[in-house]
């Protein structure tokens, strides 16, 4: 199955703009073809082409099924950018595919990168989304200042992931698969002392991601991938 993507949706038409309506040209699709599309809320579409055009196509809603492959739990990853931006891109790329609900950029005291551009990766999350089969985008923040992420109240359990010569406890054996959960990650250097105790201070958990020094890309992963086993397990 190839998938596409439109939020532009009234009634029992889609409208493709745009990139994706290029995409469809490219793949030289023509009136009459069905193709499978979600709107990244959970919906997922089967449309027939009705109408083509150089910037839009429009389809007609065949098949329509709400909350499809729902998560059974949301997981939020907070995340400082990594200097080199292609590993924070990967980070979304994958952590899409694996299955996420929000990401939000963190700005630590260690940050090594204090500007980013979510319009592009939006777009990764978005090919993401499609590549592995899902209909629901990931919610992507903007760079938030970390003091200002700590302090908004949220009913999910809470966890900030530090170096601590082994003294805390592995996420593994902290989270209840049955519970919505944020997950704090630092950069390179790690999160200051100072941030690590306003996070304590704050509700989150201080917790391990196993015996190995992770880069902050891969840190990320893991949290990622050990909230998806225990969920689905």
């Amino acid at each position: 199955m190839q998938l596409f993507f439109t939020k532009n949706i009234t009634e029992n038409i889609a409208t493709f703009e745009a990139e994706e309506a290029r995409h469809l040209q490219v793949l030289r699709k023509k009136i009459g073809d069905q193709l499978h599309f979600v709107d990244g809320e959970g919906g997922m579409y089967l449309g027939e082409i009705i109408e083509v055009h150089k910037k839009s196509c429009l389809l007609k809603i065949l098949e329509h099924q709400l909350s499809y492959n729902e998560r059974k739990v949301k997981l939020h990853i907070a995340i400082a950018p990594t200097k080199n931006i292609a590993r924070l891109e990967w980070f979304l790329e994958k952590a899409t595919e694996i299955g996420i609900d929000e990401i939000t950029p963190i700005l630590c005291d260690r940050s090594e990168r204090k500007r980013i551009r979510t319009d592009r990766l939006g777009k990764i999350t978005m090919s993401a989304m499609k590549q592995s089969l899902k209909a629901y985008l990931p919610k992507l923040n903007e760079l938030t200042d970390y003091q200002s992420f700590i302090k908004q109240n949220n009913d999910n359990v809470k966890y900030i992931a530090y170096c601590n010569d082994g003294a805390l406890s592995h996420l593994k054996k902290e989270y209840s698969s049955a519970e919505n959960v944020t997950i704090l990650i630092g950069p390179e250097g790690d999160f200051s002392p100072k941030e690590i105790k306003i996070a304590l201070e704050n509700g989150y958990q201080g917790i391990s991601l196993g015996k190995s020094r992770l880069r902050t890309e891969t840190a990320g992963i893991v949290a990622c991938h050990i909230v998806n086993l225990m969920v689905n397990d």
